[in-house]
């Protein structure tokens, strides 16, 4: 007879994710290394990544003890940031897990293993062509073995894991007998391996295990990079097209349709207001028309995968960079959800600080002498901080360049357009673009009373601020809220994020932004924890 099962919390859900995309970033090089199925291109184990990072930054702070929001919330951020076909298809896991997760503010091995399955039919529906051989056997003979798992006579979480994981290892390795490339390549595939390092971390939690600073690819595999080099065909790949749908009533089966006739690996996945779509064509220009005649397109995103696939095979001789990159990143941030927010865009250490308590100039110093890299970028997060970190660069022997972020919206504009395979310039100078893309709002209550301009404004009134400067004095949260969107130009912008403070809680801060939703059903909205001192909110408008 079983034990009674452990009930596992939405925390423990999202650390168990948070110890997976750790592993994979570990591994990633490796996994861009097998990369042969579908386009030889080298970008699977980055894809990946990515897509995990945008699904923990969503996860990062919903309530702890509900286990379907962590799952909701890692589906919808995998969705919003999905890169690449495995990376769309990871995203269908995550969504499937959610479903299978759905209504639970706990769950039990049975639970987790009942979510796996949903995950291999959600991933298996996404493709219009599933092959085998790639991620989806994986997702599915291990959601196999979490079912026999739970079947026997067996209790906890971490036998059904380690069930799982072993499984994983095995569909992987038999990836070359199903799919003729990878064998002619000489490698698993990718996606699948990609996946197992996921399902490695998720056990080395429960394990109470740090990650392994490399874990073992599933099979032996000899020297993959050059058995990858000599897969030349002469194949042309076209165009791999990806772009974020938004609608009403989109039938995403007949989008899937009619794509498939334009294209090849197509996948669609999403709901009837917001569809992701990736497809591999060689006109680009009418996919985009099609599209565009269903509703409105956003993160367009074009790559010439004949040219991917040119670099990576003249990178072979190279060995395979570092995932975590040559540059690191130290950034100026108080407010626990801030904070999280910023460790899951990969920040590699964190300052604390902001209004009314800038770090001095030794705390920065000693940040930028304390990471590994001798390439650094600091992100002051705020205009008096600004000043303070100029001076670091001075002092040290590293190369430190300051990307002048003066809120904590713009440092998050910057770190989501930074690359970790890039260098230094590069990446200071997309980071710096990435400031401008975004509009800054503070809320927050006068601690006197003052005149600004021709703005009086009282002391305790509730002042706001566009990009710095102050700009509306009102008596409550909510009209000093629509004043300001309003100064902002909200009816133009696209997505608006906000961070309530450690005054908030999340019900108050959701009541007051549905008037904003109602009145611009256009705007993504996203209501985020933030737990700043000072600011009720902070408003980031794109």
């Amino acid at each position: 007879m079983k034990k009674e099962e452990t009930l596992w919390t939405g925390k423990n859900l999202r650390e168990m994710f948070r110890s997976g995309t750790h592993l994979l970033q570990r591994n990633a090089a490796t996994v861009n290394a097998l990369n042969v199925f579908p386009v030889p291109d080298g970008d699977t184990g980055t894809n990946m990544l990515l897509t995990m990072r945008s699904a923990l930054a969503e996860a990062n702070l919903c309530p702890d003890t509900d286990a379907s929001a962590v799952a909701r919330a890692m589906a919808r951020g995998a969705l919003m940031g999905a890169r690449g076909n495995s990376g769309v298809i990871l995203s269908q896991i995550l969504r499937g897990l959610a479903q299978g997760l759905e209504g639970k503010k706990t769950f039990t091995p049975s639970d987790i293993a009942e979510a796996l399955r949903q995950a291999s039919i959600m991933a298996d529906r996404a493709v219009s062509r599933p092959v085998e051989g790639t991620i989806l056997t994986v997702i599915r003979e291990a959601s196999s073995a979490a079912q026999a798992a739970t079947s026997a006579d067996t209790s906890g979480l971490e036998p059904v894991l380690k069930a799982v994981v072993e499984e994983a290892r095995r569909s992987v390795a038999k990836t070359p007998q199903l799919l003729p490339v990878l064998k002619e390549a000489g490698v698993v595939d990718a996606g699948g391996q990609g996946l197992c390092f996921i399902l490695e971390g998720l056990l080395c939690y429960l394990q109470g295990k740090d990650v392994p600073a490399e874990a073992t690819p599933s099979p032996e595999i000899e020297s993959p990079p050059a058995t990858i080099a000599r897969i030349e065909t002469g194949e042309k790949y076209g165009y791999c097209t990806e772009f974020l749908l938004r609608g009403r009533d989109l039938n995403l089966d007949e989008i899937r349709g009619h794509l498939g006739r334009m294209g090849e690996h197509v996948l669609v996945v999403g709901d009837p207001e917001t569809a992701k779509v990736h497809i591999h064509t060689f006109d680009p220009g009418a996919v985009l028309s099609y599209a565009v005649s269903l509703g409105t397109l956003h993160k367009i995103k074009i790559d010439n995968m004949e040219e991917q696939h040119q670099e990576f095979i003249a990178n072979q001789s190279e060995s395979p960079p570092r995932v975590e990159g040559n540059v690191s990143t130290v950034a100026v941030v108080t407010g626990q959800g801030l904070i999280e927010v910023f460790q899951s865009l990969g920040t590699t250490r964190i300052v604390p600080g902001g209004e009314t308590m800038n770090p001095s100039v030794r705390e920065l110093l000693d940040a930028v002498e304390s990471v590994p890299t001798e390439d650094v970028i600091l992100l002051p997060n705020n205009a008096d901080t600004l000043p303070t970190a100029r001076q670091v660069c001075d002092l040290t022997k590293k190369k430190v360049a300051v990307v002048p972020s003066k809120t904590v919206m713009q440092g998050v504009s910057a770190l989501v357009a930074f690359n970790f395979e890039s260098d230094l310039e590069t990446n200071v100078r997309v980071m710096t673009e990435a400031l401008g893309g975004v509009r800054t709002g503070q809320i927050a209550t006068a601690v006197r009373s003052m005149q600004y301009k021709d703005l009086i404004v009282r002391e305790g009134q509730i002042i706001g601020f566009v990009d710095g400067e102050l700009t509306v004095a009102e008596d409550t949260i909510e009209s000093a809220l629509s004043r300001l969107l309003e100064k902002m130009d909200i009816s133009n912008a696209e997505i608006l994020t906000a961070y309530f403070g450690e005054d908030i809680d999340r019900a108050t801060a959701e009541e007051t932004f549905k008037p904003i939703r109602d009145q611009y059903p256009h705007l993504e909205v996203e209501v985020i924890f933030g737990g700043q001192p000072h600011y009720h909110y902070l408003i980031s408008v794109e």
